[in-house]
């Protein structure tokens, strides 16, 4: 028997889908049967969700701390007018805390037939890959009154890269090396360093680096300058084991030595030297090997980003042995790991002389600020005790660092913000002084 009246009503009410009312309306329209009316008309004037298509555009990559744009277009092959509120869904890291709201929502009106594109900017707050959640559309009858609901899955993946904070260093460092590059003497020479060309004497230059013959010729005192060989071999290890994952500052150990690495790294491709990188835990997870120097950067922040602490130790003899077959012949390593006590005597130290043998070794670590800020502590009792604690630690890290020296290896351990520039350093001094 074919339904009438308020059993009609209540049918068509029921076939609506739930979450269209608020709770407790249904029963209210079902007495009120012009505006239950009206809601059913509103609802079957609404532009069907299903039916919507939708295509992304935009960027695949960003710099963690700048924005994103990501377009989103959505096409309306319906007959029907789309209004409608859309959701375009990304992981909480994607906006800054309590913005991922206004950030992520936008009002659509599409005619019958037509297209619209809109765009989500994001301001990631965390390396490594983004990836689209669902778009969902709520789109509205004419009057308002009711709506449909429906969710589509548009894959994107966005690419937060390192954000290379360190790159303001590269100017001065780029100077010291057109300086050391032949334009003035090396004053140490030895293995490792050119002729390039004669000058007149200056008063402070190296009497060793005096040409006797050239100075007889021309009446006055001549110096042999000196610049730095070419391609050489820089491969940077990143120590992605537990230790990298404490916080020092704002970040993790990791994204510090990061930093580092990549600074190395353009340094040294500008100075012609051949640059690889390697990451390692208990197995390989990241390298790049063999890229041009216009390739070089581009392909190490790809390969960091994605890059995650490990939360287990470091297997160290399993490290050397990845980092020697990707150093076949004479290569300068350099090693950003921990100085820790334990992980450096029952690690790194037995395994060492396996690298020094056969290469320049340069390790580098991040110190914690905080440390040094409790070491000046007296104000109260518990200020010095602090105090007491941060001393040992800081000691027993200039032990370690002794015993790495009477090994042939360079060490630097430096704060975050200090790292980048003094690892820098530390390979311009091998540089100057013909060690590389």
């Amino acid at each position: 028997m074919a339904l009438t009246g308020r059993s009609a009503l209540l049918a068509a009410l029921g076939s609506i889908p739930v979450g269209v009312f608020a709770p407790g309306w249904t029963g209210m329209l079902a007495v009120n049967a012009p505006l239950a009316l009206a809601i059913l008309c509103d609802y079957a004037c609404a532009a069907p969700v299903q039916k919507l298509q939708f295509t992304r555009s935009g960027d695949m990559s960003v710099r963690l701390g700048d924005a994103a744009e990501v377009g989103l277009t959505v096409t309306n092959p319906s007959s029907r007018r789309l209004r409608a509120q859309l959701r375009d869904a990304w992981p909480p890291s994607s906006w800054p805390t309590g913005t991922e709201q206004a950030a992520s929502r936008h009002p659509l009106a599409i005619p019958a037939g037509e297209r619209s594109r809109l765009s989500t900017t994001l301001r990631p707050t965390r390396r490594g890959d983004r990836h689209a959640d669902r778009v969902t559309i709520r789109s509205y009858g004419p009057l308002g009154l009711a709506a449909r609901q429906g969710s589509h899955r548009i894959p994107w993946t966005v690419r937060v890269l390192p954000p290379f904070a360190s790159r303001k260093h590269l100017p001065s460092r780029l100077a010291r090396l057109r300086e050391l590059d032949g334009r003035t003497s090396v004053l140490t020479r030895g293995e490792g360093t050119e002729f390039d060309s004669l000058r007149e004497y200056a008063p402070g230059d190296d009497t060793r680096s005096i040409d006797w013959r050239a100075t007889a010729r021309q009446g006055s005192v001549a110096v042999r300058t000196w610049r730095p060989e070419r391609d050489r071999h820089v491969l940077i290890v990143l120590d992605t084991g537990r230790t990298s994952a404490g916080r020092v500052g704002d970040v993790p150990r990791l994204d510090a030595a990061m930093d580092a690495g990549l600074l190395l790294a353009a340094l040294a491709s500008r100075a012609g030297d051949r640059v690889d990188l390697l990451a390692y835990d208990r197995r390989v997870r990241a390298q790049v090997l063999g890229r041009a120097a216009g390739e070089l950067l581009p392909a190490l922040v790809n390969a960091m980003a994605p890059l995650e602490p490990s939360l287990v130790e470091t297997d160290t003899r399993g490290l050397v042995a990845a980092a020697l077959t990707h150093a076949p012949r004479r290569s300068l390593i350099v090693l950003l790991t921990s100085l820790d006590t334990a992980v450096a005597e029952e690690g790194l130290l037995p395994v060492l002389p396996q690298l020094t043998q056969r290469h320049t070794v340069l390790v580098a670590s991040v110190a914690d600020p905080h440390i040094q800020q409790m070491a000046a502590g007296r104000g109260n009792v518990e200020a010095v005790y602090e105090a007491a604690a941060a001393s040992q630690t800081q000691q027993q890290r200039r032990r370690i660092a002794e015993k790495l020296m009477r090994h042939g290896v360079t060490v630097v351990d430096a704060t975050p913000d200090e790292l980048a520039p003094a690892l820098a350093d530390a390979y311009l001094g091998l540089k100057a002084t013909g060690r590389l």
